[in-house]
């Protein structure tokens, strides 16, 4: 286990899956130093082909992250500063991160927070999680969950939640499927690392395809996503269907056995 704290940041590395920890006392609010530093260590973990899966957590029951800074913004911190190689806590406009991340998300999550649960790719919530989009309070827009929301849930549910600002319980986003499982306080995070493990035993390179081509294809039509899969014009895919995974993955169902992906 390789263990790492850099300010308000902890990692913890066990095999090839990584541990961020956001620990900026007393809310886990983040500012521009807090959100450079979160795109650094995504970007690393993006960039080191040895870790596979990410799982973003907060430290606190009390707080997973509200969001913005406002006491760091009223000091000086400009709302147009920079926010670092990921934009926004690090996740939100970090290019080409083609690994799965799990945020594991315990007590209040809102505003800028819930955007950055929403960057990852997989939410599992405590019961005492609650969630909102409150910026239409302070008169300003929920500018990533405004893009993200109406295309993952119904319009309607989404501009509700955007129009108002309310708050919603976990019982809630797991109906609308913002969040796959809810848990335990205590279960959170063991959750998070057995579904992190079984994402680490799976295929690297099927993932970033996964990934890839999800992304892309929002600015697409469905026949031209599609023929950027079958033409292999896709990055990722070229890449996969050139590996030694891939003839893995075939010899593996051939023989009725588990395949051992190499990433490669």
């Amino acid at each position: 286990m390789q263990m790492r704290t850099e300010g308000p940041i902890r990692t913890r590395r066990e095999g090839a899956v990584l541990e961020v920890t956001l620990d900026r006392p007393k809310a886990n609010a983040i500012d521009l130093a807090t959100s450079r530093i979160m795109g650094l260590t995504f970007r690393d973990f993006r960039d080191d082909d040895s870790l596979r899966v990410a799982i973003l957590r907060a430290e606190g029951e009390k707080f997973f992250c509200p969001g913005w800074d406002l006491k760091a913004a009223a000091a000086g911190d400009a709302v147009d500063g920079d926010y670092g190689v990921g934009g926004f806590g690090g996740l939100q406009e970090l290019p080409n991160l083609n690994k799965p991340v799990i945020a594991a998300v315990n007590g209040i999550c809102c505003g800028g927070g819930l955007e950055l649960a929403l960057s990852c790719d997989l939410i599992l919530a405590s019961a005492n999680a609650t969630f909102a989009l409150p910026e239409i309070r302070s008169g300003t827009v929920a500018d990533a969950a405004s893009i993200k929301l109406p295309k993952r849930i119904p319009y309607h549910v989404a501009m509700d939640l955007l129009l108002t600002g309310r708050w919603f319980d976990a019982e809630e986003a797991l109906r609308w499927g913002i969040l796959k499982e809810i848990t335990t306080s205590e279960d959170l995070l063991p959750k998070a690392w057995e579904l992190a493990r079984l994402l680490e035993s799976g295929p690297p390179l099927v993932y970033a395809a996964i990934k890839e081509v999800v992304r892309e294809a929002e600015a697409l039509r469905f026949q031209d996503a599609l023929n950027r899969i079958t033409k292999r014009q896709f990055a990722t895919v070229d890449r996969l269907y050139s590996s030694e995974d891939q003839l893995e993955g075939a010899r593996a169902f051939a023989e009725k056995r588990d395949p051992v992906w190499k990433g490669k």
